[in-house]
């Protein structure tokens, strides 16, 4: 206690009726003010916005008379349904943020007032609810992928590659990446934007098409003696499944770390990264029940080898013991962090997305490894039935190689953009259009099914398709474009 007396109040400089405590903290006085406006030469903050035109400076709205709560909601409502929602229309767009069932108790767990508001604090020997909350979804991670160690999640799959690939220049003491095209395009430009003021040489495969389909380069033929890592997708961002033994073996034997991303769902068939012998996992932990929340907030997932962790970024979370033998959860290895050794720290990740992290913690439990696995076999049957009725279609090809897991790339004589545009006519939300990412693609289309996508949605989406192709004339095979397209350079960002 700090004794019976009570602290004075001191009245807040702003409004002499609004008393506030002694810690009063007030950003900027009067004369801080003047003195900052005199170094840029101007008499008021007014001024400030000279350069804005007068005529949209100040503008008038107007928002209409005083509505009742039930008229504004009947009107929000309104405008709302002008909307195209991804859960009243058939939905094929994937490319990193997915649609998956997420089972109501999960929003229910992370509602609850002990989580609603939790951060992993910098004292954490007084919320150990939220530690061990923590330490389970860690658990979980490390249980997914057959890694070692896992932090307590970075701020999304984009970022979690970046710093795994900053981790690996420290480890390695090497200033050279080499990443398959065949990673998602926005994470390699996350990538490019962590790497490049640090004048890190990142090489990237290049990407054609043949009349096999899809076609990359060979990735350990850029591997050297001076490579840091080597970072592959699996499934790719086409979809495809690889075997990814040769390329961790050439990387190890030229002494460079190997950073999978890999797509959380999928391990509930696939091999996980632990198995490859891969050094790094990271992923998007958003389609393990996390909303699509129009692309964001979402959890990163990473993690490493054992021998790696002290280089890991981000918090990690321990379980110990007390004097009296009592279990309990603290922050481990925190002279890591800014918080401790600033320019020294492994990263600047300030916090941990611990509350969309306990979304996924909740999902997992809830489901457990067979509910997950069902999952994933959902996704790819889903997948495999719509490839299977997009190929049977005049005048679209197939250009993801066997085998590929819920996404698949298919090849139209029309550009993709205009296609989406057909679909949307239609009712139908279309797929990710691949040429703005990967020029010489703007034919393709990257299609996306998941266990929630129907058999009625995919007839439906061949069938509009269908119909496009033969009212643009598409299905004459003189009017289709050459196949054997040279291949070209991935986009770096």
């Amino acid at each position: 206690m700090l004794g019976t007396k009570p602290l004075s109040p001191v009245p807040c400089p702003l409004s002499p009726v609004c008393p506030l405590s002694p810690v009063t903290y007030v950003p900027l006085t009067a004369d801080e003010r003047k003195e900052m406006l005199d170094a840029l030469g101007l008499s008021s903050t007014d001024a400030l916005f000279d350069v804005v035109p007068e005529s949209v400076r100040f503008p008038a709205i107007d928002i209409g008379p005083a509505m009742s709560e039930m008229e504004i909601t009947a009107r929000v409502e309104a405008l709302a349904a002008k909307n195209t929602s991804v859960h009243g229309e058939p939905f094929f767009l994937g490319a990193g943020a997915y649609r998956h069932f997420i089972p109501s108790a999960v929003a229910s767990i992370q509602g609850r007032s002990e989580f609603s508001t939790s951060y992993t604090p910098y004292q954490p020997e007084v919320s150990q609810g939220t530690l061990q909350a923590t330490f389970e979804f860690q658990s979980m991670v490390c249980a997914l992928t057959a890694m070692d160690v896992s932090n307590a999640s970075v701020y999304d799959g984009a970022t979690a590659m970046a710093e795994a690939a900053l981790m690996a220049l420290r480890l390695t003491g090497r200033n050279r990446i080499v990443a398959s095209a065949g990673v998602h395009p926005h994470y390699r430009q996350a990538l490019n934007a962590y790497t490049h003021p640090r004048g890190v040489d990142v090489h990237t495969t290049a990407v054609g098409l043949s009349r096999a389909g899809l076609v990359e380069d060979d990735l350990t033929a850029l591997i050297d003696d001076q490579t840091a890592c080597v970072i592959v997708s699996q499934p790719t961002f086409f979809g495809e499944i690889r075997d990814l033994t040769a390329v961790v073996e050439a990387a190890h034997a030229r002494g460079a770390l190997v950073i999978e991303v890999y797509n959380p769902t999928s391990l509930g068939l696939l091999r996980p990264p632990g198995e490859w012998d891969v050094d790094i996992a990271v992923a998007e932990g958003q389609p393990l029940g996390v909303p699509l929340s129009f692309g964001g907030p979402y959890v990163g997932l990473m993690s490493c080898k054992k021998a790696l962790v002290r280089q890991l970024p981000g918090r990690i979370v321990g379980a110990t013991s007390d004097g009296d033998g009592r279990r309990g959860f603290v922050l481990t290895l925190q002279a890591r962090e800014q918080h401790i050794r600033r320019e020294k720290a492994t990263s600047n990740i300030c916090t941990s997305q611990t509350l969309i992290a306990l979304g996924l913690t909740s999902y997992l439990a809830l489901l457990g490894p067979t509910g997950l696995h069902d999952v994933a076999d959902g996704c790819g049957r889903t997948a495999r039935y719509a490839a299977e009725r997009c190929a049977g279609i005049d005048g679209v090809d197939l250009v993801t190689p066997e085998s590929f897991f819920h996404e698949f790339a298919i090849r139209t004589p029309i550009r993709a953009s205009e296609l989406n545009r057909h679909l949307f006519d239609r009712g139908i939300i279309g797929g990710f259009d691949l040429g703005p990412a990967y020029p010489g693609l703007e034919n393709c289309l990257l299609l996306c099914c998941t266990e929630v996508t129907t058999r009625g949605q995919i007839d439906l989406l061949a069938d509009v398709l269908e119909e496009t192709l033969q009212a643009a004339g598409a299905a004459s095979n003189d009017r289709r474009p050459a196949f054997d397209a040279p291949a070209f350079s991935a986009m770096e960002g």
